[in-house]
C-alpha cells in the first residue's frame, strides 16, 4: 500500500458524519456513527427487521442478531469500519443501520444496510446508502460494493437505480456483487 493511498483515505478523516437526512417520503432521519453504548438501541432496531431482511443482511438464516454481532457493530474503530445508525427524527426511534468496511488497499468499501420492517418503502434505505456513498467518497474510496442474495430483488433494484451495477459472484451463484464507482455517482 502506498503512502499516498493511506494519506488520501485517512488524512482529514472527519470525526463525525452525523447528519439530518430527508427521505423521498418526507421522513426526517437523524444519522450518526454508532457508539459502544448503542448496543441496546441496535438490538432493538434489529428486533424489528423482517426475517427475510435479516437473512439478506447476514446472508444466513437467523431469528435474532446475536449479542456478539451487535457488539461488533457498536465497538468499531471509525477508521476502517463505520456503522451509521438512523433514527426517526420525530420519535427518536432507531430505524436503520448501515455498516461500512473499508478494504485494506483503501480502494473499495463494502456496505450492508438494514431497515426496520415498518420503515420500508419510505426512502430510508436509499437515503442511508447515499449518505454512505458520500462518506466513502470523502474518505477517498473509489468503489462501494455490496454483496446481495440473488433473491433480494428490492435491494438490487434500489442499488441499480442509484447507479450501481450488478453481476453474479464468481464463487457463489446465489450471490450478486453490486458495485458503484463513486466518481460516477451523482
Amino acid at each position: 500500500m502506498s503512502t499516498e493511498t493511506t494519506t488520501r483515505a485517512l488524512a482529514d478523516h472527519p470525526a463525525d458524519w452525523s447528519a439530518t437526512l430527508a427521505t423521498r417520503s418526507g421522513l426526517e432521519l437523524d444519522v450518526r456513527p454508532a457508539r459502544p453504548d448503542d448496543a441496546p438501541v441496535l438490538a432493538e432496531m434489529f428486533d424489528k427487521v423482517a426475517q427475510d431482511d435479516l437473512r439478506f443482511r447476514f446472508l444466513c438464516g437467523l431469528n435474532r442478531v446475536a449479542p456478539a454481532q451487535i457488539e461488533a457493530m457498536t465497538h468499531i474503530d471509525h477508521s476502517r469500519t463505520e456503522n451509521f445508525l438512523a433514527f426517526d427524527a420525530a420519535t427518536g426511534e432507531p430505524v436503520a443501520s448501515a455498516m461500512v468496511g473499508i478494504a485494506p488497499d483503501l480502494e473499495q468499501a463494502e456496505v450492508a444496510v438494514s431497515v426496520r420492517a415498518d420503515y420500508k418503502n419510505r426512502g430510508v434505505g436509499w437515503s442511508l446508502l447515499r449518505h454512505v456513498a458520500r462518506y466513502a467518497k470523502a474518505r477517498g474510496i473509489r468503489r462501494l460494493v455490496s454483496i446481495e442474495s440473488s433473491d433480494n430483488h428490492r435491494a438490487i433494484e434500489l442499488e441499480r437505480e442509484m447507479g450501481f451495477t450488478a453481476r453474479a459472484c464468481p464463487d457463489d451463484p446465489s450471490l450478486v456483487l453490486v458495485e458503484a464507482r463513486l466518481a460516477e455517482l451523482a
